[in-house]
């Protein structure tokens, strides 16, 4: 039962849809309508890379999609997201990016717990947000994969470490680029401040949308290089066909 105090907060600042903006009745964070027309990322999805409903099954009898089955030696050992980032969940990811709807991390946190059951289940050490350079962050002023990756280590109480994967060169938006050209962007732009803190550890990489994956792609090459044991990645949102 809501104390008083809360009870006036909610009367005075009622929970919103994070989409929408309309009034809930509980902090679920989406109305019924858009819950509905949110495309959830569930099974059938490459038991790897989490790619939606293109699977097959290896001689181990694992869906892996045609890329997966592919790579002998991937970077990354799973990748999930939460949903898929279309015209309709985009609102709420780019008024949560670039809007100060700083509050819509809880409730992305609560995505990012439920999509990264695989994750949690093959163990977790660390959490890692995904940096930006310096000058973008006095810019927007908040780094919006940190504040996933501190709402999210609440839920599962699992450490952040902010601050020990390092942007140190400054790029163009990726979003200015594709296909190849993404991963030439973001090429040798990381690196890790302090290795023993990553050694041997289990680490998730947090952000908040997966384009061609080549910012966390990159990021994972720098902390396996720095002694990680492994790296997966989490994120809210996934571009996807």
């Amino acid at each position: 039962m809501k104390n008083p105090l809360k009870r006036l907060f909610d009367f005075l600042l009622p929970p919103r849809c994070i989409n929408c903006g309309s009034v809930l009745n509980q902090e679920n964070g989406l109305c019924p309508e858009c819950f509905n027309n949110t495309t959830f990322i569930t099974e059938p999805y490459c038991s790897k890379c989490g790619l939606p409903f293109a699977v097959v099954s290896d001689s181990r009898g694992k869906k892996l999609c045609p890329a997966c089955l592919k790579d002998k030696k991937p970077v990354l050992r799973l990748s999930r997201s939460a949903v898929k980032y279309d015209e309709f969940f985009k609102k709420s990811i780019i008024a949560f990016k670039f809007m100060d709807k700083t509050q819509n991390a809880k409730i992305f946190a609560k995505l990012l717990k439920t999509a990264g059951k695989d994750i949690f289940q093959e163990g977790v050490d660390v959490l890692i947000p995904v940096p930006l350079h310096y000058k973008r962050l006095i810019k927007r002023r908040y780094n919006q994969s940190a504040l996933l990756a501190f709402e999210l280590s609440k839920l599962i109480n699992k450490p952040v470490l902010n601050g020990c994967l390092i942007k140190f060169k400054a790029t163009k938006p990726q979003v200015s680029f594709s296909g190849r050209a993404r991963h030439q962007n973001i090429k040798g732009v990381f690196k890790v401040k302090n290795p023993s803190l990553v050694a041997n550890k289990r680490v998730v990489l947090i952000d908040d949308v997966m384009t061609t994956g080549a910012t966390l792609q990159e990021c994972a090459k720098v902390l396996r290089r720095a002694g990680a044991k492994s790296v997966d990645t989490l994120t809210v949102a996934r571009v996807y066909d």
